[in-house]
């Protein structure tokens, strides 16, 4: 006599997790490829279907995570800025200083920047998008940071918002140009970078 098989009863919550993951998957899949094509190709010259033939996925699947590839380079400019914001948070509970705060920042960023763009990362082939949570997550950082100096008395009583503003445009087009050059010149950079900003802040009139 056979045994009779018995099925596990079926569980709708493993089926949505499977989905969760497949959809986790794909995601990841079409990111991976984009930072590879992006730092290959350049922003320009890359297409959707550029991505797409660096994944196993169908044309139609990437349309089911991203309208395109502007979209796309979004996402991982804010991945970027989500991994690289707990080393800017770090920077700011070891300052006792405005002055050690903006040269461990800008070192810290320049040393991030040239490191993606050493493993063919993207993060410099594109145009930067601002108004995305984790890139406003970063400047928040930076500015939070900037008025906890001011108000422990530590640093000029200076809009906190502006200076933010001025040295994170700065550290950008100063990082931008920086990965260009060879060798790169980590060091150099980021203490012309301070040194800029910093004797600017000598010259700002008090805003209070």
């Amino acid at each position: 006599m056979s045994e009779v098989e018995t099925l596990a009863p079926f569980d709708p919550g493993e089926a949505v997790g499977k989905r969760e993951r497949a959809k986790a998957a794909n995601r990841a899949a079409i990111l991976d490829a984009a930072r590879r094509v992006f730092g290959q190709l350049g922003y320009e010259a890359t297409s959707v279907r550029d991505i797409i033939r660096g994944t196993d996925l169908a044309s139609g699947t990437f349309y089911n995570y991203f309208k395109s590839k502007e979209e796309v380079f979004e996402a991982l400019q804010d991945d970027g800025a989500r991994r690289f914001r707990p080393i800017l948070r770090a920077q700011a509970e070891a300052a006792e200083t405005v002055e050690d705060y903006v040269g461990a920042a800008i070192c810290a960023y320049f040393e991030f920047l040239a490191a993606e763009h050493a493993a063919g990362s993207s993060l410099s082939h594109g145009p930067t998008h601002d108004d995305t949570p984790e890139m406003r997550a970063v400047f928040e950082e930076v500015r939070g940071a900037i008025a906890a100096i001011i108000a422990s008395g530590r640093a000029p009583q200076i809009d906190a918002e502006y200076f933010a503003a001025a040295a994170i445009g700065l550290s950008r087009e100063v990082g931008q140009r920086m990965i260009r050059r060879t060798p790169c010149d980590i060091e150099g950079a980021a203490a012309f970078c301070a040194n800029l900003i910093l004797d600017g802040l000598n010259g700002l009139p008090n805003s209070k």
